[in-house]
């Protein structure tokens, strides 16, 4: 029997961010309502200046749609393993992540079928999705709140016949980061019990330093993949990029799973451009640096819990509870303030809110809006 996710068919409840409609609608908001969205992980810097012209060029010619794209996608995989150190064999490029995950369990099905995925939660549930769509069994490993650490060890005793183990770092709703020491222990443990541990990447760009992908580890762990995307860090969310990196044979078998030009010319002939932008990736790095802690400090001045964060996004609740922390979300929407709900994330419940990182005028806003919700839902009391 394929494993289901019911949650993501809960009705009024949207499965990601950055859709208001349906939340706007649930609480009896007109849909033209305007909104601070701070439910989708995006980099507010983007996406890059030069972008737009880059795409009136292309458009402007032609042949550039009267034709298929390249079926092996050469220019951009060479681009991808010069940027990640790697072979070309080990690139395959997908569109968006979320093929980039559906292509892992095909991958694990392929090889393994029927066999049992476990997933570290609370985290995205295109994980389980992707396992329900082709048969895979799934277990729910938990992380306990409010720090969410992975103890390698318990991780690894719960796996039972589990031959595919789904770890996002960092974490998508928590922002949490498994130390690369606990990863490398996570590494070895996986392989001599012959699981695949896939390593969901799409947030590495926000980490900050000292954080790294984990790109290096490829070369003596070949049961490791490592998804990642080129959406968040470069604001293309409505242009599906990312890329799954491996060991060749397993990029091999994905490829093999994967549909016929599924990333489409003008996406394709991006990932070049994009990666040789690194005055971009720099002001990133700069606005990262400068907001995140002073947001964070705005959190918990407000009196909030704050899951301390190494993404472009935080975790929080209202210290009273899970029924303070849901009467917040509708608080904030009547102030023009979209979070995001967590309740499709196991093991949250709704419990919490996930709060996008913006630009310093944002940001004010959003420490504004809940200043303003806290009064009407009850201000927490504030450590002195």
């Amino acid at each position: 029997m394929r494993a289901r996710d019911s949650r993501s068919t809960s009705p009024g409840w949207p499965l990601h961010g950055g859709q208001p409609g349906p939340l706007l609608a649930r609480f009896g908001l007109a849909e033209e309502t305007p909104v601070l969205d701070v439910s989708a992980n995006l980099n507010p810097l983007g996406p890059p200046a030069w972008l737009h012209g880059w795409l009136m060029a292309r458009l402007g010619e032609p042949e550039a749609l009267a034709r298929y794209p390249d079926p092996g996608y050469a220019e951009a995989h060479a681009a991808i393993a010069a940027h990640e150190g790697v072979a070309t064999e080990q690139v395959l490029l997908t569109n968006g992540g979320a093929e980039a995950i559906f292509l892992a369990a095909a991958l694990q099905a392929r090889e393994w079928p029927g066999a049992a995925a476990a997933i570290i939660e609370p985290t995205f549930a295109e994980y389980a999705r992707a396992c329900a769509a082709h048969g895979l069994p799934v277990q729910r490993l938990p992380l306990a709140p409010p720090d969410f650490r992975l103890d390698v060890e318990a991780i690894v005793a719960g796996l039972g016949e589990a031959r595919l183990l789904w770890l996002c770092r960092p974490n998508n709703p928590t922002a949490t980061l498994v130390p690369r020491a606990d990863l490398e222990r996570l590494l070895t443990l996986t392989a001599a019990r012959g699981c695949r541990l896939v390593v969901d990447e799409a947030f590495v760009d926000f980490i900050g330093p000292p954080g790294e992908s984990l790109t290096s580890l490829l070369a003596d762990h070949p049961h490791l993949l490592l998804l990642r995307s080129m959406t968040k860090c470069f604001t293309l969310p409505g242009l599906r990029l990312g890329y799954l990196l491996g060991a060749p044979e397993a990029v091999a078998t994905a490829r093999a799973c994967q549909p016929a030009w599924s990333v489409n010319a003008l996406a394709a002939a991006l990932v070049a451009p994009l990666l040789a932008d690194l005055d971009f990736a720099r002001r990133t790095e700069g606005w990262l640096a400068a907001e995140r802690p002073r947001l964070q400090a705005g959190l918990e001045a407000l009196g909030l819990e704050v899951v301390p964060s190494r993404a472009n996004f935080f975790l929080v609740r209202h210290p009273a509870g899970r029924e303070a922390t849901r009467c917040l979300l509708p608080a904030l929407l009547r102030r023009g303030v979209l979070a995001r709900h967590t309740e499709s994330f196991a093991g949250l419940d709704g419990g919490w809110l996930r709060l996008a990182l913006r630009d310093a005028e944002d940001n004010e806003s959003l420490l504004a809006a809940l200043d303003e919700a806290l009064v009407e839902v009850g201000r927490p009391e504030v450590p002195r």
